[in-house]
């Protein structure tokens, strides 16, 4: 498997399989490469598909504190592109993965091909900014004082995941192994550094409405925290579309798999086609009837 090293030494595990138009896969928060293990079994069959360990997830380099923040999530992503010789590339990334892939958007537009924002937006409305600072906090300090190994059945059960387990407790249960085996130094950077400060969508409307690579925007209806930022996203970038999918959490491509991949399968398919257009300006006239 090929592995890069960042321009600040941080070298990055990457899994990969396939040959064609690439897409480059960026993981949440709980998860990791294997998060990805359906999509690249699915779509490593037409296209090169590559899923990374971000900085602070083994066998990814565990940097100290202090060397986590969006700007270098969003700068290992370009130079996962860079590095592999992916540019333009399909990003597809869910939650954190998701803020990673809009902020490469906005930041480094002439790497991406199109962009997949699943399950993106927490703590991003600014009426919850207090709250998630709050729920933050105290998360990192449970990290730090009981692991990974123990946090992971807390974390892992938050609202957003319990449709999960009641759909594929099995799924479920392998998620919540796999985050248990989660760097807690790593884990704690990067909700602290990342997590926590990464700015408001909101914060970012500016250039959302400026932005043209098209984008793919995936909610959960059971994903509570994404649902008012799904539609604030689809209202500002003009090149995007909404999919809410049903009976569905946070982890929306291991919990429907086959529903995502297709979903992002006919998307993408678009966009290598020359056939997603932007939005119809007579669509945003603000009339109901005419």
């Amino acid at each position: 498997m090929p592995s890069i090293r960042t321009d600040d030494g941080v070298d990055l595990h990457c899994e990969e399989v396939g040959s064609g138009i690439p897409i480059v896969f960026v993981h949440e928060f709980a998860g990791d490469s294997r998060s990805w293990e359906p999509q690249l079994r699915f779509f490593g069959r037409r296209y090169r598909c590559i899923a990374f360990n971000a900085r602070g997830y083994p066998p990814s380099a565990v940097p100290a504190a202090g060397q986590y923040s969006q700007d270098r999530a969003t700068d290992d992503v370009a130079q996962v592109i860079r590095k592999l010789g992916l540019a333009p590339c399909h990003v597809v990334g869910l939650s954190m993965g998701a803020f990673a892939a809009l902020h490469v958007g906005l930041r480094y537009p002439h790497l991406a091909r199109s962009l997949t924002a699943a399950g993106v937006g927490y703590g991003a409305a600014p009426d919850k900014r207090a709250q998630f600072r709050e729920e933050t906090d105290a998360t990192i300090a449970r990290i730090r004082a009981e692991g990974m190994g123990t946090m992971a059945g807390v974390y892992g059960r938050g609202p957003t995941r319990l449709i999960f387990e009641e759909k594929d407790p099995r799924g479920y249960a392998e998620f919540l192994s796999q985050l248990g085996e989660h760097s807690t130094e790593g884990s704690a950077g990067t909700m602290a550094g990342v997590q926590r400060e990464r700015p408001s969508l909101w914060e970012l409307e500016a250039g959302f409405r400026k932005m043209d690579v098209p984008t793919f925007i995936i909610a959960g209806d059971e994903d509570d925290p994404t649902l008012e930022p799904g539609l604030f996203l689809k209202r500002t970038i003009p090149t995007s579309a909404l999919l809410v999918m049903p009976k569905c959490g946070h982890t929306m491509n291991l919990e429907d798999p086959d529903a995502f991949n297709r979903a992002v399968l006919d998307f993408i398919t678009h966009v290598d086609a020359g056939t997603w257009r932007r939005r119809i300006p007579g669509s945003l006239s603000g009339g109901i009837i005419r």
